[in-house]
């Protein structure tokens, strides 16, 4: 068995499990930012943490479960994003709430690259708890989203906001991957003008494509 190393102390008491499980959380989240969720392992995230991987694996099944952890940090973030630029206003537009999903989403960089890996990979290699916690955590996320968007705009009903959540989350997280490709593919298609049409404007993209399923929604709520 793999001893920690000679400076790390094993947690014990539950405060101190906490504190340890928000460092491994934290180290992975550091990581995907700088390098990109796929490019991060295990291991990787134990040493950033300053600890062994056999360490990391008595506090999370697998490196998927700390990155689905993320992903439901970030939803909330993401409603608590959407709260704050919409205010107190009751007598916002469909097209603005799409707007303000779009920006609200791309402004977090990390939940757009999770997006992508979510159902792929990260649901895929935990224990059902484990997707449970996420679901559940994700869920409430959304529906504040809906009631925030409810309490913003007259036109659409919670339905038609969730359906809107949902196809602007799905296209964040495919848009990114396309928008941020890997230093190889950039610079292909920088000298390459035959693939001109591969680069991607992430925000206006997204915003577009919203504002278009908002007004289609409008017309079918109305």
């Amino acid at each position: 068995m793999d001893k920690l190393p000679p400076h790390v102390q094993r947690a014990r008491r539950p405060e101190h499990k906490e504190l340890r499980l928000a460092s491994i959380v934290d180290a992975a989240r550091s990581l995907a930012l700088e390098k990109g969720v796929r490019a991060v392992t295990l291991t990787d995230i134990a040493a950033r943490a300053g600890i062994n991987k056999s360490a990391v694996l008595r506090y999370v099944e697998t490196r998927e479960e700390i990155y689905l952890r993320l992903t439901a940090e970030c939803w909330s973030r993401w409603a608590a994003a959407l709260r704050e630029v919409l205010g107190e206003r009751t007598d916002g537009t469909p097209d603005e709430l799409a707007e303000a999903l779009a920006r609200t989403v791309v402004d977090q960089p990390l939940l757009c690259d999770l997006l992508a890996h979510t159902a792929l990979h990260l649901e895929r290699h935990v224990s059902a708890d484990a997707v449970l916690a996420y679901k559940l955590a994700a869920l409430a996320a959304l529906d504040d989203m809906v009631d925030t968007g409810t309490r913003f705009q007259p036109t659409l009903d919670e339905a038609a906001i969730r359906d809107l959540v949902g196809t602007v989350s799905l296209l964040a997280g495919a848009l990114w991957q396309i928008s941020t490709p890997p230093e190889a593919l950039a610079r292909l298609y920088a000298e390459e003008p035959r693939l001109a049409h591969a680069v991607v404007d992430f925000l206006p993209r997204l915003t577009g494509t919203a504002r278009a399923m908002a007004a289609g929604l409008a017309t079918r709520v109305g």
